[in-house]
């Protein structure tokens, strides 16, 4: 029987200050904690200075119900921040929220820090994690490369997807190298025909699919324009427009959330012994129950869940593994 677990981790032997005014919950090392700075943003990115404008509260902020607002502030955060200078997605596309997207691998960071005996986050090129649905902008391998010099598979169903995060990678010096793009050629599967015999991944993570069709995807998006409205103090939009973006399979797929990580909990049994943590976000708690059964049915070893909160917002990872404890304190000890 798996041994599950509520993961409560805290930051490696890396120091952080406490900011005197910080984001609700993030990450002690994310570089988000703090209201963005808008005056070092525009700097440089200055086409971002257009978008900016005071709140009713006196804040200094975008309108983040504007796909064009929210495309420039990435690109400002990734140059200010991750050392890319080119990043750019096509219209319609998903477009993440960053600093959410930091603490999955921060977590994840420490995750595999609670591996080691000395408790440090193992950084550099040995560590190599596989990135399910990493879509035209390519987040996770952006940020993990950056934040801990960690090497990636970024995968996805999508060629056009996939072309544009060879493209923005191919464009950065400091991605040089870090990150190979693999086309998932079968949507029936996620891992099946895309790890190979010889790969070995630290982890995987995933962003799954949230919804169960286009029209839940719509009616979702229709529910944050007019939160987003509402906190900024903007007139509601009668016809809003996705404004983090999203095609397709980054939205949606049949039987939503719960069948897509269904689906990749079956299919990580036969990849155990290529992977040391397989993790993926659970958006819906109500969800976590069926992953359990799910979990047990393949018999993983250890199972883990970790909350992470931005702001008001509550989300969470499950991470399983097949491997015992020696074998995972062991992991990687063999390859340069």
């Amino acid at each position: 029987m798996a041994k599950r677990s509520k993961l409560v981790l805290t930051s490696d032997t890396v120091k952080v200050k406490k900011p005197v005014k910080s984001k609700k919950s993030l990450h002690p090392r994310n570089l988000h904690r703090t209201p963005y700075d808008f005056d070092k943003l525009c700097k440089v990115s200055p086409e971002l200075t257009e978008y900016v404008y005071q709140t009713p509260r006196g804040q200094t902020s975008i309108d983040f119900s504007n796909s064009v607002a929210v495309k420039l502030l990435n690109q400002a955060l990734l140059k200010l921040h991750y050392n890319v200078e080119f990043w750019d997605i096509p219209e319609g596309f998903l477009c993440p929220p960053i600093p959410g997207r930091a603490d999955y691998l921060h977590y994840i960071a420490d995750l595999l820090a609670a591996e080691s005996h000395q408790r440090k986050v193992p950084i550099g090129a040995k560590v190599c994690g596989l990135d399910i649905g990493t879509g035209a902008n390519c987040i996770y391998p952006i940020l993990g490369s950056q934040s801990y010099g960690w090497h990636f598979v970024a995968s996805d169903i999508n060629p056009l997807s996939i072309a544009t995060a060879e493209e923005i990678c191919k464009a950065n010096r400091a991605l040089k190298g870090k990150v190979k793009c693999r086309l998932q050629k079968d949507e029936k599967h996620i891992f099946k025909g895309l790890i190979k015999p010889d790969d070995r991944f630290y982890f995987t993570l995933c962003n799954p699919p949230f919804h169960a069709s286009i029209e839940d995807a719509q009616k979702g998006n229709q529910r944050k324009n007019r939160n987003l409205n509402r906190s900024s103090g903007k007139n509601i939009d009668k016809h809003p427009t996705l404004n983090f973006g999203g095609q397709g399979a980054e939205l949606w797929c049949k039987g939503g959330e719960i069948a897509f990580v269904q689906q990749m909990i079956k299919e990580s049994k036969r990849f155990s012994n290529n992977c040391l943590w397989f993790t993926t976000l659970v958006s819906k708690k109500e969800n976590l129950p069926a992953v359990y059964q799910a979990l047990k049915q393949v018999g993983a070893i250890d199972v883990k869940t970790v909350d992470m909160a931005q702001g008001q917002k509550i989300s969470r990872f499950v991470a399983w593994s097949f491997q015992e404890v020696n074998t995972r304190h062991g992991w990687g000890r063999d390859k340069a």
